[in-house]
């Protein structure tokens, strides 16, 4: 599919959707966030300046994950009392998407799914507690409060800055993933799998100074 273009209300520079489904965008010249309305964009607010990583993932890097090819469209910054992480929006050749979480050089690769049953409500959270999606039984490993200090790209939904919100990580026996969001009501499943980046076939990577 090709690219859909539109103009920054604010700034004027060109904005370019890769993605058909893109709700949200980030100016890379004014910072700008930018909700789209077919090819109507409207400004919300500001994002801070993206803090440099040492990751080498960056909007543009392509790779392959289970034999499709996917493209880096976005990128969102979360900040937790233990320090951050970044979750990069993968846009796929099939026109689907998925999340590349980044932490300190631990990779998972996860999708939005439609959980089965009604997840644990956040005061019922507690290590060891056992959820259960597609027949596979993910044990939870963590809960950590976080929120978002940034963006970048193109997201699928409407940024959203507010107060903390908790995520818990859950781990299955076969080395699946699972992430219950609660910046929402209902709660978000996300399942996927733990990856190296050399599994994934990355191309067009950062590149630092000295390497």
């Amino acid at each position: 599919m090709s690219a859909v273009r539109a103009s920054c209300p604010n700034c004027g520079a060109q904005i370019e959707f890769r993605w058909a489904q893109a709700v949200q965008a980030t100016c890379g010249y004014c910072q700008s966030i930018l909700v789209r309305h077919d090819l109507d964009l409207t400004k919300v607010g500001t994002s801070t300046i993206v803090p440099l990583t040492p990751s080498p993932i960056q909007l543009g890097t392509e790779g392959r994950w289970n034999g499709r090819g996917f493209t880096v469209i976005g990128r969102l910054v979360y900040r937790w009392t233990g320090g951050g992480w970044s979750e990069w929006h993968c846009r796929f050749d099939d026109d689907t998407s998925a999340w590349l979480s980044d932490a300190q050089a631990d990779y998972v690769l996860t999708r939005l799914v439609t959980p089965a049953d009604r997840l644990p409500d956040i005061e019922a959270l507690h290590p060891g507690l056992v959820v259960v999606h597609d027949r596979v039984r993910y044990r939870l490993t963590s809960v950590t409060r976080a929120s978002y200090v940034g963006t970048e790209g193109e997201l699928p939904f409407a940024y959203q800055p507010g107060p903390d919100v908790p995520f818990a990580d859950a781990r299955s026996e076969d080395g699946g993933f699972a992430t219950i969001d609660y910046s929402e009501s209902p709660a978000l499943l996300f399942v996927g799998e733990s990856v190296e980046l050399r599994q994934l076939e990355l191309r067009n990577l950062r590149e630092f100074e000295g390497w």
